[in-house]
């Protein structure tokens, strides 16, 4: 019997926004018992992670209009060691944004581009429109309706893989 196929989800959150995403992705994701869905924090994965797994979800608050610190340093620690390693497998990501977030989505993207990963769903970016200091840092509640957006992408990623599609 052949192992089941893995989905990677590496994520940080700060104000508990992203957490929220990707928890809603998981539980989607894990709907699909052929597939085994590995959830870390950015701090705790890296390129051995990626080896292992046969597909991605990447996510990150949007900070400064670009990836969060701690996931840039995931991609900064992981690059090298998987370079020409998992050029095809397929990928999404995530961003919890305040205002925009599409830079951050490029950065990811282009990244992703590098290790010639394959996009399999346009980046879903959740806006909280978190706009001064105070509510910028404070803990967020994403709306149910776009938990459910992550949750179907979650769902849609897994579908893939256990199918063989990509």
């Amino acid at each position: 019997m052949s192992q089941r196929p893995t989905l990677l989800i590496v994520y940080h959150s700060l104000t508990g926004g992203t957490l929220q995403m990707v928890e809603a992705a998981s539980a989607g994701a894990r709907q699909e018992a052929s597939v085994q869905v590995r959830l870390l924090h950015a701090t705790d994965a890296g390129p051995q992670d990626l080896l292992q797994a046969q597909g991605y979800l990447f996510a990150t608050p949007e900070n400064l209009a670009a990836i969060s610190g701690l996931m840039k340093d995931f991609f900064d620690r992981s690059y090298y060691g998987v370079l020409d390693r998992i050029q095809g497998r397929p990928y999404a990501s995530l961003v919890c944004a305040g205002s925009d977030g599409h830079n951050a989505a490029r950065q990811m993207e282009r990244i992703a581009t590098g290790w010639r990963l394959k996009a399999v769903a346009e980046p879903l970016i959740i806006c909280t429109h978190a706009q001064t200091p105070e509510v910028i840092l404070a803990p967020k509640q994403i709306p149910a309706a776009d938990l459910q957006r992550c949750e179907e992408l979650g769902q849609s990623l897994v579908a893939g893989l256990a199918l063989g599609i990509f």
